[in-house]
């Protein structure tokens, strides 16, 4: 029997050398596919929040498209349908019949009361003028039909229905007779021409202001306009009353000047942007975008609210329309206000509508039925809003105080929140969105706590912008430059009235008749919407 040789140690070494290659080998192959694998988990991940992206923008198309605009989610359905306004007869009626059934009958001596019923007509305003048509019976009816007297007036019964009628156009002519001696015929005189806010147009201070609250107020274009003078009788081509509106706004130049003075006296002042198409502008193409701003500020019953057209979203333009400015702005989340803020020192306060508007988005993408984050922080947000409806009748000093007390705790609770939501939520995804922009923002939007002044939202500005948005879907666009400052002239004035309590058509009236009568040196002050009419808080 033949025993195995032993392997030699060179042999063994090599062995060794061997298997450690072998498991060194092995040992990267593992460390490779563990790198692929990660990166497929990692792929996957992106894909999923890419999709899940997507899905969220797919759902917020449609709610914008389809869904209602109002931040007041979810509307019912029912509100929505075409036949709302039988539905709705059909609800009064069936909730007016309930009522009499379960109601117990009054003791007989109760007075009748003046509680207008559920749809009711509302009564007619006791200003509106009156015009009597009295009826009568016919003069063979007037007598006793048994003994043939003449029967005696002993009361009337009156009703009242409301009548519209319809615009009218004249022609004012002004004739001013020409006088001169009959002996040397020399030295003709003639009375002044009246003072007109165009001289050399036909217009009418009263006709100007009718185009200017149409267009402007009811975001009714030009050429609907002159389709509709047409009907009346009157052809006045777009290109004219065009040219008036633009004429108009540089005659109101200096009184938007004299507004700015008063508003960059206010403590507070709200700012907000938004974009216009301007075609006809030097070295830009027809599909640039250009920018409305707007500004708003003053004390109740002397607000301000001052449009401005600009080509550009820059830091720059704040800067020119807020001046030396230095007390407090209110805005949304965009950073073009930062170098105005910075020069000037001023307390830059954020906009809680903003924070909540991108958590009401992230809602509409919840599973429905389900509750999540966003509804967690929308409540936060309600409570606060609520907080400021108590405060609301107090003074700065009170509100602050209220403030402290009530509102920081929130705060509190809503930042020990965000930090630990941040962490959790996909930044690109819709809920990701509104959880860094709050994040972001918290400085802003807690500056209120400090400040009574400071409200909790930047509503007062998008409120008055808003006419402009809804004019802008109706013409689209302005034609030039001198337009689209015209136009910002003119929403000036009109929403500056609308802020004070007043009515705009009336207003113009009153600054197109009296501006052209005024001298250079005469004080615009008494053009000021409360200096010409007691105006109501805003």
């Amino acid at each position: 029997m033949k025993i195995a040789a032993s392997p030699s140690p060179e042999t063994i070494a090599e062995l060794q050398r061997k298997l450690a290659a072998q498991q060194s080998a092995l040992d990267k192959q593992q460390a490779e596919n563990a790198r692929l694998l990660a990166l497929i988990a990692r792929k996957e991940a992106q894909w999923e929040a890419a999709k899940q992206s997507l899905f969220e923008q797919f759902r917020l198309a449609i709610e914008r498209r389809f869904g209602p605009s109002t931040e007041k989610y979810r509307v019912e359905q029912g509100d929505l349908y075409i036949n709302e306004a039988e539905a709705a007869v059909d609800e009064e009626d069936a909730t007016a019949a309930d009522e009499t059934a379960t109601a117990e009958p009054e003791p007989e001596t109760t007075a009748p009361t003046q509680r207008r019923t559920r749809g009711g007509r509302v009564a007619l305003p006791p200003e509106l003028p009156r015009v009597d048509v009295v009826h009568e019976l016919p003069e063979e009816a007037r007598h006793c039909t048994e003994d043939g007297t003449e029967l005696k007036i002993i009361g009337e019964e009156v009703s009242e229905e409301l009548h519209v009628v319809p615009a009218r156009i004249e022609v004012i002519r002004h004739v001013r007779r020409k006088y001169a001696c009959p002996a040397c015929e020399e030295g003709v005189q003639i009375a002044p021409a009246p003072a007109k806010l165009l001289p050399k147009s036909n217009a009418s201070a009263t006709l100007l202001a009718y185009v200017a609250t149409a267009k402007y107020q009811d975001a009714l274009p030009l050429y609907r306009q002159s389709q509709i003078f047409a009907r009346h009788g009157a052809e006045i081509p777009r290109n004219t009353l065009a040219r008036w509106m633009v004429q108009v706004g540089e005659r109101m130049t200096p009184l938007v000047e004299a507004l700015r003075q008063h508003l960059r006296q206010a403590p507070l002042i709200h700012m907000d942007e938004t974009t216009l198409q301007v075609n006809a502008e030097a070295d830009r193409p027809a599909s640039s975008t250009s920018y409305m701003w707007l500004q708003r500020g003053g004390p109740p019953g002397q607000q301000v609210v001052l449009f401005d057209y600009d080509a550009s979203r820059a830091g720059r333009v704040p800067v020119r329309l807020l001046g030396d400015y230095a007390g407090r702005l209110v805005t949304d989340g965009y950073e073009g206000y930062a170098e105005v803020v910075r020069r000037n020192g001023i307390i830059h306060a954020g906009c809680w509508a903003h924070a909540r508007r991108k958590f009401i988005d992230a809602q509409k993408v919840q599973p429905k039925g389900k509750t999540g984050k966003a509804d967690w922080a929308l409540n936060q947000i309600r409570k606060l809003y609520a907080l400021e409806q108590q405060a609301k009748a107090l003074d700065p000093e009170a509100r602050r105080a209220l403030r402290e007390q009530k509102s920081r705790p929130l705060i509190v609770q809503l930042r020990t929140w965000l930090d630990k939501s941040i962490k959790q939520i996909l930044p690109k995804s819709t809920l990701g969105k509104a959880l860094h922009y709050l994040d972001s923002q918290w400085q802003r939007l807690t500056r209120f706590l400090e400040d009574g002044l400071i409200p909790l939202d930047n509503n007062p500005a998008e409120n008055a912008i808003r006419p402009f948005v809804v004019g802008r879907k109706n013409w689209l666009f302005s034609h030039t430059p001198s337009g689209a400052q015209a136009s910002a002239a003119i929403y000036s004035l009109i929403e500056t009235a609308k802020a004070n309590g007043l009515s705009p058509y009336e207003y113009l009236q009153f600054v197109f008749e009296t501006l052209p009568t005024l001298g250079e040196d005469d004080d615009l002050g008494s053009l000021l919407p409360w200096q010409w009419k007691d105006t109501l808080p805003a």
